[in-house]
């Protein structure tokens, strides 16, 4: 496994769904902007970024209009001059054309690759389901597809594992050809995956292939940052941000992703690590660098 001595934060501003009425998840390119620059204040080098619709009374339904991608994208760059773009890809189904506009676009320096198929699922606590039972498909030629794209944008593949066996299968890519530096995203508190057990984690680091990099989605309530410590007790990079969590560690309702940055920045701190900036970041990780948005 390969650690890196400067803790690589990221943070994920909004995530796919989230009502900005309920939350206070931004949607519009200025909230966005401004929300990553709270972050990279905080220490973020990198922003994991979902797009949304502009439309009024539709914030909170996702786009993938590749103008409105470039609108955010162009903010969140002027704001933040030299942070590193992650961007979300995750789409049900076989098409992926919606996501590979919004790469060619936009050309994040990162791009996540969900490695595996998922049934994803959350239960009530009266026994009834959070939402119809739902398949997350991604299998290999849908992988390969995304890949392709990511290796013709210049983006790094940010491997999404949200169970064992897909952290497994991102070896297998590797053993077929299909990557070769794979960076890991152990997923973890999803209710139908992996538990957001720090127990659980030197075993997932134990599984990745050597010299590979890997981070942690911890996904939940305040209890998710035990996890966190773990993670940077480990030597991995970091991620938080509203799309994961709305809770700080002492339960407080976390009014912005500058708020939770901060946090998981204390985490690498006591781990002994200081806050990698965003070229450094580009360095560990191997990153191309931003090509120009066309």
């Amino acid at each position: 496994m390969a650690t890196t001595d400067k803790a690589i934060i990221t943070c994920a501003l909004t995530g796919v769904l989230t009502n900005p009425k309920q939350h206070p998840v931004p949607v519009t390119p200025e909230e966005m902007a401004t929300e990553a620059r709270r972050a990279f204040d905080a220490g973020a080098a990198i922003v994991h970024v979902h797009f949304r619709a502009q439309e009024p009374g539709w914030g909170h339904m996702p786009t993938w209009d590749p103008e409105v991608a470039a609108s955010i994208i162009d903010a969140i760059r002027g704001r933040c001059p030299g942070i590193i773009i992650n961007m979300s890809t995750g789409v049900m189904g076989p098409d992926i054309s919606g996501p590979a506009a919004c790469m060619r676009r936009v050309h994040p320096e990162i791009a996540a690759c969900n490695a595996g198929t998922l049934n994803y699922l959350k239960a009530r606590s009266d026994g009834r389901w959070a939402w119809p039972p739902m398949i997350f498909d991604n299998p290999v030629g849908k992988v390969q597809e995304f890949l392709d794209v990511m290796r013709e944008t210049g983006a790094m593949p940010e491997f999404e594992c949200f169970d064992l066996g897909i952290v497994r299968s991102v070896g297998l890519f590797v053993d077929v050809g299909m990557a070769e530096r794979p960076h890991y995203n152990f997923v973890m508190g999803v209710a139908s995956g992996m538990p957001a057990d720090p127990e659980l984690l030197p075993y997932l680091v134990g599984q990745t292939k050597p010299g590979s990099s890997w981070e942690v989605t911890a996904i939940g309530r305040q209890e998710v940052w035990p996890l966190h410590q773990r993670a940077a007790d480990l030597g991995g990079s970091l991620r938080t941000g509203l799309e994961d969590t709305f809770y700080l560690p002492d339960g407080a309702k976390a009014t912005s992703n500058g708020e939770l940055v901060e946090a998981l920045a204390a985490c690498a701190q006591r781990a002994g690590r200081a806050i990698a900036s965003p070229d450094e970041a580009r360095a560990a990780l191997h990153l191309k660098g931003a090509a120009a948005a066309s």
